[in-house]
């Protein structure tokens, strides 16, 4: 018998994504597994029901999750969700295993195999399963778009018969996938382009994209790529220079966030106080607590005439294109698994086993296990 795979409407506030778009159910389909939607799951990422063809509908969110052997869902499941469940039923998606303890309880004691999104190995075969990497390119676009819209200046320089109009400058703090994509989006708009990131390997593709590389004198490379703890002297001199960064440009998009921790500090009070009335800051790190000392996630403010943005959940302002691109991740990863519509999962396949959260009544990511005692 084909195995079912269920997708929700999402329930949480403000999420337009859907798990499952048309061209990915048609794909899902074609391994012979077969595919239930609760009604009205792709409207907010404006994907009608017409616009699915090889699926059964349910009227219900209960029937999806009493009928499927596997669960595709943006947002963690809440624990009256995951008791609707059968035990041995999959989950995937992402899961917050540090904040949701609660729900992690609950698939742990209910038996089901979850798979969290970003647990998935960064590999270079599974780039394309990468959702964190694939949400945070939007992010990343959005900030600028943001930072664009709360500017009462011109990003780009404008040769016009009242004058010249100087370009705006933008720094973006963190070359990551997010600080990246900022960075291509702000040089497009027209903007003169600094970007920092703690290790200087990023140099080269912050130049790639027609940006300047903010300097510190330091270096945090350490062993096997990773960044080594800096001494008290080095951290002062980092961030005189970045204070002075901060100080001359006319926005910041700051991206710096570290999985399961707090995110970095990176933009003190006194910082923002040295910038120039009108500046914007907009804070991609603002679920994680922020990366400057002021910001208020889901909140604006203003102080001293600079404008703090703490922006949540933007991958979901841009549904459409965000449910695209987390569909296919989650096709690319559960694909090998599934074998003329069964499902088979490989547990020697380290993608399968580093993203398990829990499986067989237990939790199987260690720092999880060991958080939740």
């Amino acid at each position: 018998m084909p195995v079912t795979i269920g997708a929700l409407r999402e329930s949480a506030p403000q999420e337009t994504r859907v798990s499952l778009v048309p061209e990915v159910a048609d794909k899902f389909a074609q391994t012979g597994a077969r595919i239930l939607l609760e009604k009205g799951a792709g409207v907010r990422a404006q994907f009608p029901d017409s616009s699915y063809k090889n699926v059964t509908w349910a009227d219900s969110p209960t029937a999806v999750l009493e009928q499927a052997q596997i669960i595709l869902a943006v947002q963690p499941l809440s624990v009256q969700q995951i008791q609707q469940l059968k035990s041995g039923t999959v989950v995937v998606g992402y899961m917050q295993p540090y904040s949701r303890k609660a729900e992690v309880k609950a698939l742990q004691e209910h038996g089901i195999t979850s798979f969290a999104m970003e647990l998935v190995p960064r590999i270079s075969r599974a780039q394309s399963m990468d959702a964190l990497s694939s949400q945070a390119a939007i992010a990343g676009y959005k900030a600028v778009l943001i930072a664009a819209d709360n500017l009462q200046k011109f990003l780009p320089m404008l040769t016009t018969a009242a004058g010249t109009i100087r370009p705006a400058g933008v720094l973006v703090i963190g070359a990551g996938v997010a600080g990246l994509q900022a960075i291509a989006t702000a040089r497009r708009l027209g903007a003169v382009v600094e970007a920092y990131d703690v290790r200087s390997a990023t140099k080269e593709q912050v130049k790639s994209l027609g940006a300047r590389f903010v300097d510190t004198g330091v270096s945090a490379d350490g062993a096997g790529g990773y960044a080594r703890e800096l001494t008290e002297e080095e951290k002062r001199r980092q961030q005189e220079v970045l204070d002075s960064r901060i100080a001359a440009v006319d926005a910041v998009v700051t991206t710096a966030s570290v999985p399961g921790r707090p995110a970095p500090r990176i933009i003190s009070r006194a910082a923002v106080e040295r910038m120039r009335p009108g500046s914007v800051i907009v804070d991609i790190a603002a679920e994680q607590g922020g990366n400057c000392e002021l910001t208020r996630a889901g909140e604006i403010i203003e102080h001293q005439g600079v404008r703090i943005i703490g922006p949540v959940n933007l991958p979901a302002q841009l549904g459409y294109n965000a449910s695209e691109m987390y569909a296919r991740n989650l096709l690319n990863f559960l694909k090998p698994a599934l074998q003329k519509g069964e499902l088979a999962i490989d547990w020697n396949d380290e993608v399968f086993a580093q993203s398990c959260l829990t499986h067989g009544g237990e939790i199987k990511h260690e720092p999880t296990r060991l958080s939740i005692g």
